[in-house]
C-alpha cells in the first residue's frame, strides 16, 4: 500500500513538472513572438509626422509663444495705476507760525494727502484687448507653416529611403543572377565549353554590387538620422519603414487665389497680421480721444484752522497738434505696413499658383515616363534577358551576351527607380506648396 502511494506521488510530481515546463515554453514562445513582431514593425509616414508635430522643438516653441501672447492679452483692459501723494501744503518755513497765536491769528499751513485716478475710455480698452488677443492668431498659423516645412523634409527623406530599399532589393536579385553566371561559367570553362572574358566582367560586377550595397546602407542610415532628428529623438534609434508607394493625382485641384488663401498657413498668417495691424491702428486712433480723471486732496490744517479738501475733474487732451504728432505718425506707419502685408500676400499667391501649375505638368509627364518603363521598356528587357538565359542554358548563346542583357536590364531598373524618386520628390514639393499633410 505504501509503495503504491509512493509511485502515485512520483507520477503526480512528474505530471506537475511536465506542465510547468510546457507553461514556461509557452510563455517563452509568446515573448519571442512579441519581440519578433516588435522588431519587424514598420514605421509609417503618418506616425513620423505625428511625432514631429508632438515633439519637434519648433512646434513647442510656437506653442510657448502663443501661450505668452494669450497671457499678455489677459491684462489688456487694465486701468492706469492710481497716484497718491502726501506732504506739507502752503506751510511756513518757520514752525512757530504753525501754531495758533490768538483767536485773531490762527496757525498757518497744513499736511495734505492726495489721490488721483485716470478713467480710461471703454472703447480704448476694448480696442486694446481685441488687438492683443489677435496677436496669437498669426503665430498659430506660422506654427502650421513651419510644421509644413518640417513635414516636407521628413517626407523627402522618407521617400528617398523607400527608393534606396527598392534599389537594395534589385541588388539582391542581381547578386543571385551574377552568382549563377559565375558558377555556371566556372563549370563550363572546366569542361571547355566557354571562355573567361565575360566571367571576369561578372566577377567585377559582383564586386561593384557589394560596393553599391555599402553605399546604399550608408544612405539609409543618413535618412534614418534625418528622420530621427526631425522627430527629436536619439539619432541612433533603429527602425524600418513601409516601402509602399502611393502616387497621387492633382488634376482635380483648381489653383486659384481662393484655394491658396484658404489652404496655405503662411497666407492665413498674413491675413491675421493684417487684421492685427488694423486693430492696432484702431487702438492707436483711440489714443487721440480725450481721457478723463478725478483728483481728491484733503488738508489737515495746523493751528485751529478748518479741515479742507479739493475735488477736481481732469481732462487729458492728446489730440492737440503738439501732442498728437507721434500718434498720427504711428497710424500712418501701420497703414503702410498693412499695404506691405497685402502686397506680400499677393506675391506669395502668384508665385504658388505658377509653381503649382508648372509642377502639376511635370508630375504628369513623369508619370507617363514611369508607365513607359513599367509597361514597355522593363518588360521588353526582362524578356530579352530571359531569352538570352534560355539560350545560354541550351548552349546557343555566349556568356557575354547574357551578361550584356542583364547589364542593360539592371541599368534600366536603376533608371526607373531614379525616375520614381524624382516623381516622389515632385510630389513632396507639390504637397508642400499645397500644404497637404499626407
Amino acid at each position: 500500500m505504501v509503495n503504491f502511494k509512493y509511485r502515485r506521488w512520483q507520477m503526480n510530481k512528474h505530471i506537475n513538472n511536465t506542465n510547468t515546463r510546457c507553461f514556461l515554453k509557452y510563455v517563452l514562445t509568446v515573448v519571442l513572438m512579441a519581440s519578433s513582431v516588435w522588431a519587424t514593425a514598420q514605421t509609417r509616414l503618418s506616425t513620423i509626422l505625428d511625432s514631429i508635430e508632438t515633439y519637434n522643438p519648433v512646434s513647442r516653441m510656437y506653442e510657448a509663444d502663443i501661450r505668452a501672447m494669450d497671457e499678455a492679452a489677459k491684462g489688456a483692459k487694465s486701468w492706469m495705476p492710481p497716484e497718491v501723494g502726501a506732504g506739507f501744503f502752503m506751510t511756513p518755513y518757520n514752525p512757530q507760525r504753525w501754531k495758533k497765536m490768538s483767536d485773531m491769528e490762527p496757525g498757518m499751513g497744513s499736511f495734505a494727502f492726495s489721490a488721483q485716478q485716470m478713467i480710461p475710455n471703454r472703447r480704448k480698452l476694448n480696442a486694446d484687448a481685441a488687438y492683443m488677443q489677435s496677436m496669437s492668431g498669426a503665430a498659430s498659423e506660422q506654427r502650421k507653416a513651419a510644421l509644413n516645412d518640417l513635414y516636407a523634409q521628413a517626407k523627402k527623406a522618407y521617400y528617398e529611403w523607400v527608393i534606396i530599399e527598392k534599389k537594395k532589393a534589385v541588388l539582391d536579385e542581381n547578386k543571385k543572377v551574377l552568382d549563377f553566371m559565375i558558377k555556371n561559367a566556372e563549370i563550363r570553362y572546366r569542361n571547355g565549353l566557354d571562355k573567361l572574358n565575360a566571367y571576369y566582367k561578372a566577377k567585377a560586377a559582383l564586386g561593384n554590387i557589394e560596393n553599391m550595397r555599402l553605399m546604399y546602407d550608408n544612405e539609409s542610415k543618413q535618412r534614418r538620422i534625418i528622420i530621427n532628428s526631425l522627430m527629436y529623438r536619439n539619432t541612433e534609434v533603429d527602425f524600418t519603414i513601409d516601402t509602399t508607394i502611393r502616387l497621387k493625382d492633382y488634376n482635380a485641384f483648381v489653383f486659384d487665389s481662393a484655394f491658396f488663401l484658404q489652404n496655405r498657413s503662411d497666407l492665413r498668417a498674413l491675413d491675421r497680421e493684417v487684421l492685427t495691424n488694423q486693430l492696432r491702428t484702431e487702438a492707436e486712433r483711440l489714443n487721440l480721444k480725450p481721457q478723463f480723471g478725478i483728483r481728491f486732496e484733503h488738508m489737515f490744517a495746523f493751528g485751529a484752522q478748518p479741515q479742507q479738501f479739493t475735488l477736481m475733474g481732469m481732462v487729458r487732451l492728446p489730440f492737440v497738434p503738439w501732442a498728437s504728432r507721434m500718434t498720427k505718425a504711428n497710424i500712418e506707419s501701420y497703414r503702410w505696413r498693412t499695404e506691405a502685408l497685402n502686397s506680400q500676400r499677393q506675391m506669395i499667391v502668384n508665385e504658388a499658383r505658377g509653381m503649382a501649375y508648372g509642377m502639376r505638368t511635370e508630375v504628369e509627364t513623369k508619370k507617363r515616363q514611369i508607365r513607359l518603363y513599367e509597361n514597355n521598356i522593363i518588360p521588353a528587357l526582362r524578356n530579352n534577358y530571359k531569352t538570352m538565359l534560355l539560350g545560354y542554358e541550351q548552349n546557343t548563346e555566349e556568356l557575354f551576351m547574357l551578361f550584356d542583357a542583364w547589364e542593360t536590364l539592371n541599368m534600366t531598373q536603376v533608371e526607373y527607380l531614379d525616375q520614381l524618386q524624382q516623381l516622389l520628390s515632385l510630389q513632396v514639393e507639390m504637397e508642400r506648396i499645397l500644404e497637404i499633410r499626407e
